[in-house]
């Protein structure tokens, strides 16, 4: 299926979902892990305010399955253990609007430029490849049930008060001019406690992230204009 198959058959079940939100249990932190992230947080966004409980704070896009791939793709390029890696990703949720900040990953290690172009593409075509993998029998269901886990204890553990869990989503913000943007995140009590900004950038990094806001922000009027139709 294609982004746009997806928008039509989700974005109809998200409004519902969230209008039973809005009405049931307002206060909730909401993870949303639909399909298109980029626009089904603005339809979340928009029926919450027409329902007068919106609190951005409270809604997340899910994309800790790109960080998941980033760190996956450059452990193993730079031979070192996933589990000490860390890799932001910010811009959104589908193709080119994924960017991974290779420059900022830890541990440090100095790949190619071909190396990060390459990295960057595989992150940015992780779900093209599983789908293929698969030869058409299904998408990254496992992935995606482990980065959402994931992102959920870490929204826990804000909750229960633990300091400084950071983790990358896709939210309300003014990093960028676009109203919404994934990039790095201090959790907390309240949901989001701080968006953090987005660090300095490579040049390939910000001729990427140059190249992605045109994309996003289509998708994100697209969702905007779904909720309000």
């Amino acid at each position: 299926m294609t982004r746009d198959d997806l928008f039509n058959i989700n974005a109809g079940i998200v409004k519902d979902l969230c209008s039973a939100i809005a009405k049931y249990c307002p206060n909730a932190i909401v993870n949303m892990i639909s399909n298109p992230v980029n626009s089904t947080v603005p339809i979340a966004a928009e029926v919450f305010k027409k329902a007068g409980t919106y609190n951005e704070k409270k809604l997340f896009g899910v994309t800790t399955l790109d960080v998941v791939r980033a760190k996956t793709f450059y452990a193993g390029k730079a031979n070192v253990n996933v589990a000490e890696v860390n890799v932001p990703v910010v811009g959104g949720h589908a193709g080119i609007t994924i960017l991974p900040l290779f420059s900022q990953a830890t541990p440090k290690a100095n790949l190619a430029d071909e190396d990060i172009k390459a990295l960057t593409k595989r992150t940015q075509d992780g779900g093209t490849e599983v789908v293929e993998a698969k030869a058409g029998k299904g998408s990254a269901t496992l992935s995606m049930a482990y980065a959402g886990a994931i992102f959920a204890d870490a929204c826990l553990k804000g909750l229960n008060g633990v300091p400084d869990v950071v983790e990358c989503s896709f939210v309300q913000s003014t990093v960028t001019e676009l109203p919404f943007f994934a990039s790095k995140v201090r959790l907390g009590k309240n949901g989001v406690e701080e968006v953090l900004g987005l660090g300095p950038l490579s040049d390939f990094e910000q001729e990427g992230l140059e190249k992605l806001k045109p994309e996003l922000k289509a998708s994100i009027e697209k969702g905007v204009k779904f909720a309000n139709a």
